[in-house]
């Protein structure tokens, strides 16, 4: 009967102890700040950028002109060395990612990579006079356009249809200046 009293006691225990594990674990979770909300993204300056890679570019380099203030570009790079590869991010107004992105890479690899793999779905649009295709995916939806001259811009992200279409009419291959 001994040994039962002990198991028990030690029983008894380990209930209290952890117990005392949450109790403490709560007080600590309770006086640590909590941000749920989304973090504010810095806004990019990207002229400069855009100015080396249309004077660096085998193709004509597009970016948007013309949209609101709502709508803020997040990202940018140009690298000559990896196919000639042009990305312009932005946040939309909804707060979605839309990509703008090109290359003179093979338009399958790029397009698999831009696109984070969605599929072609066969259907095109029609955008100040060149054909978009659209492609559908898990990750991202995009619009894609195959330069007969070499390059292919694809723009692409978690937004709408919708929204993707309004960037790519925005895209301008020169300055309206």
């Amino acid at each position: 009967m001994a040994g039962t009293n002990s198991t028990q006691k030690s029983a008894r225990d380990m209930v209290l102890s952890l117990g005392l594990i949450l109790l403490v674990a709560g007080v600590i979770w309770l006086f640590i700040p909590h941000d749920d909300s989304e973090p504010d993204l810095r806004r990019v300056d990207y002229r400069v950028d855009l100015l080396t890679a249309r004077r660096a570019a085998s193709y004509a380099v597009a970016a948007p002109e013309g949209l609101p203030e709502a709508w803020k570009p997040t990202s940018v790079r140009y690298r000559g060395e990896d196919f000639e590869s042009w990305h312009l991010g932005y946040r939309a107004p909804d707060g979605e990612y839309v990509a703008v992105e090109q290359s003179t890479e093979k338009p399958v690899a790029f397009i698999e990579d831009a696109t984070q793999g969605a599929e072609k779905t066969g259907t095109t649009q029609q955008i100040d006079g060149r054909t978009w295709t659209r492609y559908e995916g898990d990750h991202y939806d995009a619009l894609v356009h195959e330069d007969p001259e070499g390059s292919t811009t694809v723009v692409t992200g978690t937004a709408s249809f919708d929204q993707l279409t309004r960037m790519a009419e925005a895209l301008r291959t020169e300055s309206a200046d």
